[in-house]
């Protein structure tokens, strides 16, 4: 059996192909009173996080600023009024402020700050009177941490001060070779942070630490005494000053060596699991005169993979054991947010986790599945309050904190929306005993919900007083709810048949589909947003395109299945337009995608060219504006279903690849079935692909091209040449753990 295609060209292409965001000069823009950066965190810093602890580099030399995060800092509470009264609904905080200067003073050549995304460490770079000085920065999920390393060649020139400050007014307390501070905020939310300086000499002064040395070594811990539980209403009960001297003990015992072997084993577990290789980057270009060159129309198809692979880092980084990722991930400088950076549940928290199952990192989706979970009873306790105490089920409003707190504008659709992701982990992974029990319950309650809440108009049921979001009047029966209710009984439905269950709720619900008002095709072959015609809102350029849920993330639309459905999705897209308020970063992604499973390469492409063109900054952080995470992890997915798509119960190989990516090559992209999937194109055409089946279910591919007979080959040796059927798809047996090569 020959090496496989695919692995052959990526490990041929490794080298050429760096995931490096790289700059050429310190941040840019203001200072501080010290002369450390201070205003240009959202365009000029860059992040690393272990899920649950982040930080932003700046990588200035002399004089750096790393602000550190802990997802679970937030003020506020349970909220039980409901609403956007900030002592009660609360924010996400910033934690504090680590502030390095590099002693003596000088002048400072032959610089380079980047963040590898291989990687997950952050390297700066400089030479100073004839000594070459390496700052390196990584979080570290096995030993909870942020590290940062000092190095100098030659050694022994390694000389400095730190000072660690909280966001919060706290005092801090400087020991021999450790600074820290705690406190809690007016919630009673209590937080504490520590810092370990390992130098060969390290003396305190003040409220800062002084060191030298051949090389130093810092570590960072904090935490609260946050609990996702609300039971312990959401307390841990454990004081946090205790938990991060032990992490700091613990990490402080081991090498950095140790330190930095163990992150790199544990980050790449995940990161490299999917290789995205469309050429080689411009030679010796930093990333700012990368952005200016592509801004002006030149093509650079590593600089959109790398965008790929970015949105990948940013959701290991930011989801992982702990809270999910919220407005903006996990990294927050302000005490007083964009929109309060909590959970919006209307498409940013959902868009965040399109990417986790196709693009290879279902554990990243865990912490959603935990965060829905425990905020359950509190969304429950506002339902009620809401619609009356016997309303069965629950739904949330449209921003939710971490205290089960629902805030600003009922979204009745919230909760079948987030349910989806339920059942997308159980269709990617075949995890039977997640769909038993942590989905089915989920299914059912919401389910209960919408099949009290719907109306029966004209012998259909609609869902009444409905929203567009953030669009248009409330009216009965608009798209985007009725395309959410199809989808949530369509998923519930499957569930069931997978757990074999035949219950009177399972009768009722599959009534309840079958009697739903379906999408309406209106006078100009739109998809119709409401039930009445508003062409000066449906054109108007709107960054939301709500009513075209059920073309993506939905599978109510298919481009085989329903072509017209999915012809009169094409028109709406288009009508919405690509300028004015559709420039959002979200929207971008959104529309990728969607024009993906409409089998339009060219137009996905312009998406993605619009995004880093209108709403990317110097660091690749997407900007609504502000700065939002959704439009980094929605573009990831956008470009997942660009390369393979398996919604609509076939495997589609390269549906819509784009005409900027002429060759290429990826690997590792999940499938729904438990498959992996890896392809091979020149010339913009299929010309291998690879199949592993985790799971053992029968293989249906839709090859790019649509050749009439395909060669597949197993691992074993064992070849078969498989005619297309009528429908022109490939169908074949696969057996758990084997993989299939295809040639065409």
């Amino acid at each position: 059996m020959r090496p496989s295609i695919i692995a052959s060209l990526l490990i041929a292409n490794l080298h050429a192909a760096p995931l490096e965001i790289r700059f050429d000069s310190p941040p840019q823009a203001k200072t501080d009173a010290a002369g450390f950066p201070s205003s240009n965190w959202e365009s000029q810093a860059q992040p690393v996080g272990n899920g649950r602890l982040g930080a932003m580099i700046f990588g200035n030399p002399l004089k750096e600023r790393i602000q550190f995060n802990e997802s679970s800092l937030w003020t506020g509470g349970a909220n039980p009024s409901g609403g956007y009264k900030l002592e009660e609904f609360g924010s996400y905080q910033n934690f504090g402020n680590l502030y390095l200067e590099m002693t003596p003073a000088g002048k400072t050549g032959d610089f380079s700050r980047s963040l590898d995304l291989a990687s997950g460490i952050h390297t700066t770079t400089w030479k100073q009177d004839g000594t070459t000085f390496t700052r390196q920065v990584f979080a570290s999920k096995p030993d909870e941490a942020i590290v940062i390393r000092i190095q100098a060649d030659p050694p022994g020139k390694i000389s400095g001060v730190v000072q660690l400050t909280g966001a919060h007014q706290e005092a801090t307390t400087a020991s021999t070779s450790e600074l820290s501070f705690s406190g809690s905020l007016a919630n009673g939310l209590r937080q504490a942070a520590k810092l370990r300086v390992i130098s060969d000499q390290v003396a305190a002064a003040g409220d800062k630490l002084t060191f030298t040395g051949s090389s130093a070594t810092l570590i960072l811990a904090a935490a609260t005494d946050y609990a996702l539980d609300p039971a312990k209403n959401f307390r841990s009960g454990v004081d946090p000053v205790p938990t991060v001297d032990h992490q700091i003990a613990a990490a402080a015992a081991k090498s950095y060596e140790t330190l930095r072997q163990a992150h790199l084993a544990d980050f790449q577990k995940l990161m490299s699991r999917v290789d995205l290789n469309l050429g080689q980057p411009p030679a010796d270009l930093t990333m700012g005169k990368r952005l200016e060159a592509y801004k002006s129309g030149t093509e650079d198809p590593h600089l959109e993979s790398l965008m790929f692979q970015y949105g990948r880092y940013l959701l290991i980084s930011s989801s992982r054991g702990h809270l999910p990722a919220n407005l903006q991930g996990l990294w927050n400088s302000e005490n007083k947010p964009a929109w309060f950076a909590d959970y919006h549940t209307n498409i940013n928290l959902q868009m965040n986790y399109w990417l986790a199952e196709p693009a290879n990192l279902a554990e990243c989706a865990q912490p959603l599945f935990n965060w829905t979970t425990a905020m359950i009873p509190g969304s429950r306790e506002a339902t009620l309050k809401a619609f009356g105490v016997k309303t069965p089920g629950w739904t949330m409003r449209t921003s939710v904190n971490i205290f089960g707190g629902n805030g600003w504008q009922w979204n009745l659709p919230s909760s079948a929306w987030i349910a989806q992701h339920f059942w997308e982990h159980y269709a990617f992974t075949g995890d039977r005993k997640f769909l038993a029990e942590t989905a089915w319950p989920v299914f059912s309650d919401v389910c209960a919900y919408w099949l009290d809440h719907l109306v029966e108009k004209n012998g259909k049921l609609i869902v009444p007083n409905g929203w567009s979001p953030e669009h248009g009047p409330r009216e009965d029966g608009v798209a985007h709810d009725q395309q959410i209710v199809w989808d949530l009984f369509t998923n519930t439905l499957d569930a069931a048949k997978v757990l074999g269950k035949s219950d009177p709720l399972v009768a009722k619900i599959t009534d309840a589909r079958d009697k739903l008002l379906g999408p309406q095709i209106g006078s100009w072959g739109q998809i119709m947003e409401w039930t009445t015609e508003r062409p000066e809102l449906e054109k108007s350029g709107h960054r939301h395109t709500s009513h075209l849920f059920a073309l993506f993330p939905g599978r109510q639309f298919t481009l085989h299945g329903t072509p017209d459905l999915a012809k009169a999705a094409a028109i709406s897209l288009d009508a919405r337009g690509t300028s004015g308020d559709s420039r959002r970063s979200w929207t971008w992604a959104w529309r990728t995608a969607m024009w993906a499973r409409l089998g339009n390469p060219a137009k996905a492409a312009e998406m993605i060219r619009g995004l880093l063109t209108h709403n990317t900054l110097a660091n690749l952080f997407t900007s609504h504006p502000p700065f939002q995470i959704d439009g980094n992890l929605g573009i990831t997915a956008g470009i997942c279903e660009m390369l393979v798509q398996s919604h609509a119960g076939e495997i589609s190989i390269l549906p819509a690849v784009s005409p900027k990516w002429p060759a290429g090559s990826v690997r590792g992209l999940k499938a729904r079935g438990g498959f992996e999937v890896g392809a091979v194109w020149q010339q913009g055409k299929l010309t291998s692909a690879e199949v592993l089946s985790q799971l053992g279910t029968p293989a249906i591919l839709r090859i790019q091209g649509n050749p009439q007979e395909i060669t597949v080959t197993a691992k074993d040796g064992r070849a078969a040449k498989i005619p297309a059927d009528n429908a022109g798809l490939f169908r074949f047996p696969t057996t758990a753990g084997m993989t299939y090569q295809i040639q065409l």
